[in-house]
Order: structure tokens, then sequence, then C-alpha cells
């Protein structure tokens, strides 16, 4: 085999060519994911460690998380740049074999073009998947461009040698717009000029869920934080296929540290030691 190596921050990894047959092998099972019966969850972790972790607990395809890659950085979401994120989609890559999509963002571009590129990027990476968002940052964009801005990306993967899934979210409940209708609207556009997965972030009940479901012909992610209590087979039986927890996983960590630390300021006390996952149940979820 012919090696190339790449630069992955300081360490320097041999990639062989046969490594895209493994991807397109990645992006034919987490093709397959969607395809099935029921739903299944694409938990989000937001760095190497979390990801294998994840991979060691079972589950059968990952997501990055915008907001928890941010956190890792002491930024806030939306604040990391198109050339930190595809280091972190390459480091996520290296670290499991599953199948990893990437949240993209609004494709780090306004310009329909400028933001498909990015997923041939991404692609590059080594993720199998990747999603485009209607949020410029600032507002929705408005419903043409939005669409535009979905058949550019989606024609842009159709490039590529394996079936990347290219997922098209509206944004509308996540920024104080709570129009079903204009969602759907967007989500059947999208679906239209070939998204392969919609995703309407922030959907709060099941029957909005369900509502959605009817409206395209598309497997369905739902963001699952917004519906707290739901289960599984409640989001299944809705019709929903994918359900992913954004940086959800990333807060929890975060909430265990801000309580922990405040016992030790505040009281003095180490009660949060009791109870911690050994080290070597983290070393064999890491193997």
């Amino acid at each position: 085999h012919i090696v190339v190596v790449r630069r992955h921050q300081e360490n320097l990894r041999p990639i062989r060519r046969t490594e895209m047959t493994t991807q397109a092998e990645k992006a034919t099972r987490f093709q397959a994911l969607h395809a099935r019966e029921g739903a299944f969850v694409i938990p989000n972790p937001w760095d190497a460690g979390s990801a294998r972790l994840l991979a060691g607990l079972g589950f059968e395809a990952l997501a990055t998380t915008s907001s928890g890659f941010a956190f890792t950085l002491g930024r806030l979401d939306g604040m990391v740049t198109r050339e930190e994120k595809l280091a972190h989609c390459r480091l996520l890559c290296a670290a499991t074999d599953l199948p990893i999509s990437a949240d993209l963002e609004n494709g780090f571009a306004h310009d329909p073009a400028q933001a498909a590129q990015t997923y041939l990027l991404a692609a590059e990476a080594g993720v199998v998947g990747g999603s485009i968002e209607d949020f410029s940052g600032e507002g929705i964009y408005e419903f043409a461009h939005a669409v535009e801005r979905v058949q550019a990306a989606v024609e842009a993967v159709r490039t590529l040698d394996f079936p990347f899934t290219l997922t098209a979210r509206a944004e509308n409940f996540l920024h104080g717009r709570n129009d079903l209708d204009d969602t759907i609207r967007r989500l059947q556009a999208f679906v239209a000029v070939g998204a392969d997965v919609v995703y309407a972030s922030g959907l709060r009940t099941l029957a909005e869920v369900r509502q959605v479901v009817a409206a395209v012909d598309k497997p369905v992610n739902v963001l699952v934080p917004f519906l707290p209590g739901v289960t599984v087979a409640e989001l299944a039986a809705a019709g929903a296929k994918r359900l992913s927890i954004g940086g959800a996983l990333a807060r929890a960590t975060m909430t265990t540290i801000i309580a922990s630390g405040r016992e030790m300021l505040d009281g003095g006390g180490f009660g949060w030691l009791s109870g911690l996952v050994s080290g070597g149940e983290v070393a064999r979820l890491l193997k």
C-alpha cells in the first residue's frame, strides 16, 4: 500500500489508501441505520475520550456537537472556525471505527457554493455525514436562499464515491420562531432538493414530532433534550428515526464539575468522590 502521512495536531498517523474503503463501509452502515425499523440514538461526544467511551458502551454511530466542542476550547457555541471543526472531525474519526456525522452549522459560509465546499472537506476529514442548517449566526435565512444552500451541499456530496448522509436542519424553534408550518415547508423543500435526513431542532412535543414525520418522506432527527422525560420507544412510535442529544452530555459533565467544585469551595467537602466510575471500567471502555 502507498502510505501518506497527515498531521493530527501534534501526532502523526499513517493513512493508508484502504481507509477510503473503510469510510465507504462506515457510510453504508450509517445509511442502513436510517433504513431499519425503529429509532436509534446517536450520542454526541465532544472529544476523543468521550467518543471512545460511547463506542465502548455499544452505540452504533456518533455525531459531533458544535456546542460541546466549543466548550472544550473555552468558547461559546458558534465561536469555532471551520479549520478547527475539521481538525476535530479528524480527531474523532481517528478515535473510533464508528460512523460519524458532523454538526457543520451553516457550512461556515452564507454563499451556497462556499458552504458546500465544507461538506467535501468534512468528508476528506473522515466523516460519513453532516448537517447544514438555515440559521446564519444572526437570523434564519430567507426561504429560497436556505433551499439553495441545501441543494448546493447535496450536489457537492453526490460527487463523492461513498454515500454521504446529508442532514438539512430547520432552526426556527431554536431561535424564537415557533412556526411549525414554516418549519415543515422548509423541511419539505430540503427533501425536494435531495436531503437524506431532516431535522427540526427544538420540537417540544410528541405531537409536533408526529406532524413533522407525517409531512416528509425522509428520516427525521429529533433533538431529545427539548422533550424531557420522553423515551426512545415513544419517539419511535411517533415516527422519529434518529435521536440526538446535542451538547447535553458535555453539559452533564460540566454539571458534575460545577457541583463538585462548589462542594469543595463552599463546604470543604469531598462527598462527590463516592460513586465514581472506576479507572478500570474507564480503561475497559476505552479499549
